[in-house]
């Protein structure tokens, strides 16, 4: 079965940020990787001026987003939540909604719990569901493998960091363009 799907535009979308937290990120599978990813998205979304929403999973168990990524977040407001899902953090659908987005732009951990739930949740929900796989993991490489798999089976479209960049840029030759080019090399 095809998927219909449309570009990523920036006026109709939101970064996601789920869960990138001092106590869990050290126990991830190729953390490093999934920090500098989501860091170049959140500073591409500021280049690009793409909204950026900001999760923490029981923030008094987890701790806080970590300083490294929070740094470099365009007014960083993170919200708490206690289901798995972003979706259930207070407000987090409605500021959608608001918004008038319609696509939602996945980086975070963990990819099988986390992030997945809120993927379920948006899709069911009606968004255009993308998720920056280079920028999610779990703590095993099987387990953010089979969350990749049953998002991408269950209708989210998987990206990379840079593929989902340079298709919110759309052209090359701009300020734009050069800032971005910056964050990936």
């Amino acid at each position: 079965m095809k998927i219909e799907t449309q570009r990523l535009q920036r006026a109709q979308l939101v970064l996601a940020v789920v869960d990138i937290q001092e106590r869990l990120l050290p126990a991830i599978h190729q953390k490093e990787k999934v920090l500098a990813n989501s860091q170049r998205l959140a500073q591409g979304a500021g280049i690009l001026q793409v909204p950026v929403i900001v999760t923490e999973q029981y923030r008094k168990g987890l701790g806080a987003t970590v300083p490294e990524l929070a740094a470099v977040i365009p007014a960083f407001t993170p919200r708490e939540k206690m289901k798995f899902s972003a979706c259930g953090a207070v407000g987090f659908v409605d500021e959608l909604r608001l918004r008038g987005i319609k696509q939602v732009l996945l980086c975070g951990i963990e990819a099988h719990v986390c992030v997945t739930q809120t993927a379920l949740d948006l899709l069911a929900d009606g968004f255009g569901v993308y998720v920056a796989a280079d920028a999610v993991s779990s703590r095993t490489p099987e387990n953010c493998q089979r969350g990749i798999e049953r998002m991408r089976d269950s209708g989210a479209v998987i990206v990379s960091t840079e593929m989902a960049l340079f298709e919110l840029l759309a052209e090359a030759g701009t300020e734009p363009f050069k800032q971005i080019q910056r964050l990936v090399k």
